[in-house]
């Protein structure tokens, strides 16, 4: 019977793997790529090309050969009785982990990098990435069927669950070996009314801008040390026939979520960190003045005749990375604005092609940082789940899923687009540029993590996104779609009309 239940999860885990690859074919097909925040993170994306029916397939065959493996594992240990089977200590348990990362590439490393920890322990550890994850994670457990971890790329949808009761509470001992690892501004945001229920496994620096060098050095274009010199440079470029930047927010069910990281970026220049903290929980509103303003400004830039490039026809049809990419390595936009998981986008063999600066703040004094990041969240309480949980925060954890995504985008000494405030890494394992973005997202005085990843689900995952969209298209006004996110945010009465 155990047998026959681990052949169905990796049957399951198979057929998911060729969806995402077929369905990544029809995307690009029609010049769109779904995609997701990682985080934003944080943070997937993929647009297969030509090679999505092979991916696929090898998917299959990879899946039906840990299906076969699983199973003869788990009738050796039956026949045997305990005594002679597989004497490792989970042997035959099968864990199911779900996520928003699911490009070949990130996937591909998460599996990696978890192989080790499964051959140690004898259990068949099955990730699945899911484009869709956000509404899919209700879905499951609305049905009473939750995974065994999930990975949370918004702080805020990981608190929802643990005020609801759903996520558990991390024991003593792996926040004990957390906090070994990490430091307390990392693994704050997992910590929900004064108890921790996330893990982190993974981070982004998203304060950046990607640009090429070689268009710089022919415009004679110095690198902008405030905002100002910034937005100077961009009337610069569109004065000499250059499109200064790529612009996309497509990205599946989370569609508009770069418009968000804009947004949090400026109000961290334009008012500082302790408006950007009152924000977050809603002291102050999107209807401020002073939040709409930061809109507007957005708006009007990506709206300047000549400023911007999408190549999905539209800024809300263009894939927020992998579109993006592909218009800055091919000359159409000379900057982008993204997160430093954005490498992971580029096509291969051409990150060498690209260097990143600061997206300057007002002054040369002041310069906050904005980053993502994603945490594992429990929902089943299995000995074998805390296991997987610790080895989360590890820095093998990291150091393996750092060297099979770099081989996956080119191998040593190219750009992976995986980044990690893990303290104890082996910074030689990445390119010296994003080295850097380990050492900065550990060092920076003035450090915030993306406010729509840490407001209520329903907001930052949700109103927000929607609402940031109908601007960019043009169906809401700024003051419209403020109103309109403030109208959802979460007044506590609805507990006690359910109450009632």
């Amino acid at each position: 019977m155990k047998s026959k239940w681990i052949k169905l999860l990796a049957m399951l885990f198979a057929a998911s793997l060729v969806a995402a690859a077929c369905g990544s074919t029809a995307n690009t097909a029609a010049d769109t790529v779904d995609g997701d925040d990682s985080a934003e993170s944080d943070d997937g994306g993929d647009d297969g090309g030509d090679d999505a029916p092979a991916d696929a397939q090898a998917a299959l065959d990879e899946a039906n050969a840990r299906a076969d493996e699983a199973e003869a594992r788990a009738d050796a240990a039956e026949a045997a009785g305990g005594g002679d089977g597989d004497t490792r200590q989970f042997a035959g348990e099968v864990v199911q982990i779900t996520g928003p990362e699911r490009s070949p590439e990130e996937w591909g490393a998460i599996e990696a990098a978890l192989d080790p920890l499964e051959e140690e322990l004898g259990a068949t550890i099955i990730y699945t990435g899911s484009a869709d994850w956000e509404a899919e994670i209700n879905v499951q457990l609305a049905a009473g069927n939750p995974p065994d971890i999930s990975i949370f790329p918004q702080p805020g949808k990981l608190a929802d669950f643990a005020r609801q009761g759903d996520v558990l509470e991390v024991p003593g001992p792996v926040q004990d070996f957390v906090a070994a690892n990490w430091a307390p501004g990392a693994i704050e945001f997992g910590n929900v009314d004064g108890t921790q229920f996330g893990v982190p496994n993974k981070n982004d620096l998203k304060s950046l801008v990607w640009y090429r060098p070689e268009v710089f050095e022919a415009g004679g274009y110095e690198i902008p040390e405030t905002y100002d010199e910034f937005r100077s440079l961009v009337a610069t470029m569109i004065d000499d026939g250059i499109t200064p930047l790529c612009v996309g927010i497509e990205s599946g069910q989370a569609t508009g979520w770069v418009f968000t990281d804009w947004v949090e970026d400026l109000l961290l220049r334009f008012e500082g960190p302790e408006v950007y903290d009152q924000w977050v929980t809603n002291e102050v509103p999107f209807s401020d003045e002073r939040i709409v303003a930061i809109f507007d400004e957005i708006i009007e830039l990506w709206n300047t005749d000549g400023a911007v490039f999408a190549a999905g026809g539209s800024i809300a049809a263009t894939n927020h990375s992998a579109g993006n990419a592909e218009g800055l390595i091919d000359g159409d936009c000379a900057m982008v604005r993204q997160a430093s998981f954005f490498s992971g986008f580029l096509p291969e063999g051409t990150s060498d092609q690209v260097d990143v600066f600061y997206f300057p703040a007002l002054d040369t004094e002041t310069r906050p940082v904005l980053g993502g990041g994603t945490l594992a969240g429990a929902f089943i309480d299995r000995p074998v789940v805390w296991e997987i949980m610790s080895y989360f925060a590890s820095p093998e954890y990291a150091n393996a899923r750092q060297a099979a995504q770099q081989g996956f985008q080119g191998g040593e000494g190219a750009l992976s687009g995986f980044n990690t405030a893990n303290l104890n890494v082996d910074r030689d394992l990445w390119a010296p540029l994003e080295a850097s973005f380990i050492g900065i997202l550990q060092d920076a005085a003035i450090f915030r993590f993306d406010g729509s990843d840490l407001q209520p689900a329903e907001v930052g995952a949700g109103t927000f996104w929607t609402e940031a969209t109908a601007v960019v298209t043009g169906e809401r006004t700024t003051v419209e779609a403020a109103a309109n996110i403030d109208a959802s945010w979460p007044t506590g009465d609805e507990d006690s009309e359910d109450d009632g």
